[in-house]
């Protein structure tokens, strides 16, 4: 007799009491399609409002619900990892509590899963309820990144995808702590492909990624998946070792026609030198302090408890 489930649906979820309802609801008519065994894991992220309640209700409720409560914030993408970690299904989807990418596409997702694709993952076609700066600053992060990492990820996707049980294994088998999820399964290869989708606005809330955490979250796509960053100190070298000698040499024809220089150029030049080693030493200090973060070897994550799960009692621990 058959124990795991076919599908596990890892749902992180942090402040969502607005959405928890309408996104179980939505999640499980798409499950009940595929006629299939499935699971909704869904990982409370050290949330303060009244999700900690609602999913214990629903795990009540129903046995497809397993719940995860964190015994602390850890963030997204290492709130996603614990999905990983406990998801028990033959395929894996991810997908974010907001409705904001359609859980209706879960059945699609099977069923090129089920024709040998790996990794089918979501690609916005549109997205809605975003502002124009929001817009613009998504699509100069993804050409930084392809530039940075030679064109290894698709623009313009997100964590939402469906994995196959084998690659979900690989991700949980990369131990650092600075998670690029997104980039990691890019990384991972097998057999990917797209399902173009028009990205809804949020159902109810605020977004849980202001500006802070999206910087965040790009510096960690970048140094997690390109060295190129560090080699600026080099260019930056070399650039205003040439300035340099031209400053030099035009000061020495200067006065050699008998024109006055003044030292204005000199403190110009003090100063973008000063920025640019700045600069430099912050960009090493961001690969360093990942290393440091790897070094201290603490856990991704700490469990407080779980609820659903078969063996409750030993699931106790990140």
């Amino acid at each position: 007799m058959r124990m795991n489930p076919v599908y596990s649906v890892v749902i992180p979820c942090y402040n969502e009491e607005e959405v928890i309802t309408e996104s179980y609801r939505r999640l499980t008519d798409a499950l009940l399609l595929l006629n299939e065994s499935y699971e909704l894991i869904f990982i409370n992220d050290g949330s303060k409002d009244k999700t900690s309640a609602m999913l214990d209700e629903l795990a009540d409720e129903d046995t497809h619900v397993r719940v995860i409560h964190f015994a602390r914030n850890a963030g997204h993408q290492i709130a996603v990892s614990a999905g990983l970690d406990y998801a028990a299904g033959d395929a894996v989807v991810i997908i974010d509590a907001d409705l904001q990418d359609p859980p209706e596409l879960i059945p699609q997702m099977a069923a090129m899963w089920k024709n040998g694709v790996q990794v089918v993952y979501g690609k916005r076609r549109s997205r809605s309820g975003e502002s124009f700066l929001k817009l613009k600053t998504a699509d100069l992060y993804y050409k930084v990144m392809q530039n940075l990492t030679n064109d290894a990820f698709p623009r313009d996707t997100g964590d939402f995808r469906l994995v196959d049980r084998q690659v979900a294994d690989v991700i949980r088998d990369m131990p650092e702590h600075a998670r690029y999820l997104r980039g990691m399964f890019a990384w991972a290869g097998f057999r990917q492909e797209a399902l173009l989708y028009d990205r809804d606005k949020r159902f109810a809330g605020e977004t849980h990624y202001p500006l802070k955490k999206m910087l965040k979250l790009a510096a960690d796509g970048i140094m997690s998946f390109s060295d190129k960053p560090l080699k600026l100190p080099l260019w930056l070298g070399l650039g205003w070792l040439g300035l340099s000698g031209i400053t030099l040499l035009v000061s020495l024809l200067a006065q050699l026609l008998g024109k006055t220089v003044g030292l204005w150029w000199l403190a110009g030049l003090n100063g973008l030198i000063g920025g640019s080693i700045l600069l430099s030493l912050g960009i090493m200090g961001g690969y360093i302090a990942r290393i440091y973060e790897e070094a201290k070897g603490r856990p991704l994550y700490i469990v407080g408890r779980t609820k659903g799960f078969p063996d409750d009692a030993l699931r106790t621990k990140g």
